[in-house]
């Protein structure tokens, strides 16, 4: 049998270019060759997002509709909502219960928060156990691989030492998942900063033209270079850097034309707009397609939902005799 692979996203808004680069486009790859859970966590997008939940369901919604155009297929990935199985605070609790706060406290993630994240209170149960809700929805259907990039190993070792933990008090229950390391693209936000929801430094894939070209046209460039004719330097330049992902046919070119100061800032960004409408085409399409029907959203999560739900019945069963609670 295929391998089993969770993989999850939060619904704290519109889904943007650096999710299809760096989540959707491998989701879709593993399609055919793992069993896939994809989970709606919306459980998690409460541990920050908890003051505020009027757009919670149109978030899902959108999110969805998003990853059936970039390519996730419901016929061969399992397409689950996490609140609609109650199994995964179930577990979430029962790990709570042998998780020392030191660790969760060294959390990188965590402290990385805690410190950029501003006008949020963070200092919650729920945000500082976040990663032991984590824990439980990978090992809630065992899967054996979780998809990431290096620089979230720390976060799967700490799913890893819980249930190293828990299978040292309650017997081999739990298994140790695994890392399937992603090769990553790492793309700016349009001010140069790390690309966030939260900065709202994103283009999204929702985005129309015109929005797209006024986020392209006031990105970050090189900031030394105040003419068209001035020499530019391209490595440290915001937009030299999405030409590396959506123009790499045109690279060599434009690195030139920069380097030589034969082609301005606004005329670069022209050609990066071009390419990034061409790379979102087909995907909006599909989105409008999707848009239409609804009732064909919400069939996908029940059915994906339900057939998640067996086997979270299963491992909680499993986990409370080991406990002793049945």
């Amino acid at each position: 049998m295929k391998k089993r692979i969770l993989s999850g996203m939060r619904p704290t808004g519109k889904l943007h270019i650096g999710h299809i680069l760096g989540a959707l486009k491998n989701w879709v790859r593993l399609q055919d060759e793992y069993q896939c859970y994809y989970m709606v966590a919306d459980l998690h997008a409460l541990t920050s997002e908890y003051e505020d939940t009027n757009k919670m369901q149109e978030n899902i919604c959108e999110m969805v509709i998003d990853w059936l155009a970039c390519g996730i297929d419901p016929a061969k990935s399992t397409i689950l909502v996490q609140s609609r199985i109650p199994e995964h605070s179930e577990l979430h609790l029962i790990l709570s219960m042998i998780t020392p706060v030191s660790w969760l406290e060294r959390c990188p993630t965590y402290k990385e928060q805690m410190h950029e994240i501003k006008g949020k209170d963070l200092s919650t149960y729920g945000f500082l156990g976040y990663p032991v809700l984590q824990a439980a929805d990978i090992t809630m259907y065992k899967a054996e691989v979780v998809p990431i990039g290096e620089d979230q190993l720390p976060h799967l070792e700490l799913t890893r030492e819980i249930v190293r933990r828990f299978d040292q008090f309650f017997g081999n229950i739990l298994p140790e998942p695994q890392a399937l390391l992603t090769d990553v693209p790492r793309l700016l936000g349009t001010d140069g900063r790390k690309m966030s929801k939260s900065y709202n430094n994103a283009i999204c894939i929702a985005d129309g033209e015109g929005e797209i070209k006024r986020k392209i046209m006031a990105m970050v460039t090189d900031p030394q270079r105040l003419r068209p004719t001035d020499v530019g330097q391209p490595d440290i330049c915001s937009v030299f850097s999405y030409h590396k992902i959506f123009s790499p046919s045109q690279l060599a070119e434009i690195k030139e034309k920069c380097q030589g100061g034969q082609r301005g800032c606004v005329e670069c960004k022209k050609i990066l707009l071009e390419n990034i409408l061409k790379f979102l085409g087909p995907i909006q399409e599909k989105r409008k397609v999707f848009e239409k029907d609804v009732p064909y959203l919400e069939k996908i999560l029940q059915e994906g939902t339900a057939k998640a739900q067996e086997l979270a019945r299963v491992t909680m069963d499993e986990v409370k005799k080991a406990v002793r609670l049945k």
